[in-house]
């Protein structure tokens, strides 16, 4: 197969987009970059297109695009997310445009594979394949990576920890003992590192955990899995996400169940929604426009010169509480038989 420009990229280790503006727009570069450009295709034989050529040509693009790839654009936390990219995209002249997985990780890596080669970066939030399967699919194109962790690229995270710290602390001031956590699906990096701290911040504290099986990340896997929290004995659930938190609330109330009475409830997100539930739902606020803020200047920046080491930044959580949560149910005395 004949070289492509992104065999160009990864040869002189520059950005796609620095290898693109070597042959469209040589001189947005330095001499240093142009040189190291123009000898790498040299020396894998790449030729560039007809009117790119040494720049002698219109400029093939005025703009650069990034790629934001996420799991479901319906769930109102990535929608907060994409919103808040493309917003900070504008803000720098870049096309920001947005891919939907569907959760499925084979339409995952048709995307990542397909965009790579379509754009000058990529964001992919929440991904449900491996991090090294998304860098190595990447190729030479920046990506950052959301709600993942790796010394690969940049990564831009929630800080769960903290989030669940504040969690766990406030149910043990309300004398809540038993707890249980609703995971997430299997191929959700997200939930296998929550559950993680969870199991490690009550035992901390010295409090009962049931981690319940995995539901879809939906308001219907939160009503399927109530019962199971029921039947858990615990008196207070973690949730995955808020809108599984938002179905346990739908779930428990035909089995006659009260929250906060009976049962405490608490999800992952702080969606607008989460407010306006009755009783209002008490959620780990998690800042996704932030973030798509950061991942977009995290692109822009590696977009804009030399490749420089991975980093990763962590934002800040908060604990939001509301009416779902209250003091643990107080033990029903038992009444001693008459003789």
């Amino acid at each position: 197969m004949a070289p492509t420009l992104t065999d160009v990229a990864t040869r002189a280790g520059v950005a796609l987009s620095t290898a693109s503006r070597a042959f469209s727009d040589p001189d947005r570069l330095g001499p240093e970059t142009l040189r190291k450009v123009v000898e790498a295709a040299r020396e894998i034989g790449y030729r560039a297109p007809q009117g790119r050529a040494g720049g002698g040509g219109a400029r093939a693009v005025q703009q650069d695009t990034i790629a934001v790839i996420v799991p479901d654009v319906a769930n109102p936390v990535f929608g907060s997310f994409v919103k808040s990219a493309q917003r900070e995209g504008w803000h720098r002249r870049s096309a920001v445009v947005v891919a939907d997985t569907d959760f499925a990780p084979e339409r995952e890596r048709e995307l990542i594979g397909y965009l790579s080669e379509r754009a000058a970066g990529l964001i992919v939030c929440s991904p449900r394949l491996a991090a090294d399967e998304v860098t190595d699919l990447c190729g030479g194109t920046p990506v950052v990576l959301v709600n993942r962790e790796t010394e690969r690229a940049d990564c831009v995270l929630a800080d769960a920890r903290d989030g669940l710290r504040q969690t766990v602390e406030y149910l043990a001031a309300l004398g809540h003992r038993r707890l249980a956590y609703v995971q997430g699906s299997a191929h959700s990096w997200s939930n296998a590192h929550r559950v993680a701290l969870a199991r490690e911040l009550t035992a901390a504290a010295g409090l009962e955990l049931d981690v319940l099986g995995r539901q879809s990340e939906t308001m219907e896997g939160g009503t399927a899995a109530a019962a199971s929290v029921l039947a858990s004995g615990a008196t207070a659930v973690l949730a995955h996400n808020d809108l599984v938190a938002l179905g346990i609330l739908a779930g428990a109330r035909p089995l006659g169940v009260r929250v906060p009475e009976d049962l405490s409830v608490v999800g992952f997100d702080d969606i607008p929604f989460a407010a306006a539930s009755h009783p209002a739902l008490t959620s780990v606020a998690v800042p996704m426009a932030r973030a798509g803020a950061n991942a977009v200047e995290r692109i822009s920046a590696a977009l804009a010169g030399p490749r420089t080491p991975p980093e990763t930044l962590r934002l800040a959580t908060q604990l939001h509480v509301r009416g779902s949560t209250g003091p643990a149910p107080k033990a029903t005395p038992t009444t001693p038989e008459r003789p």
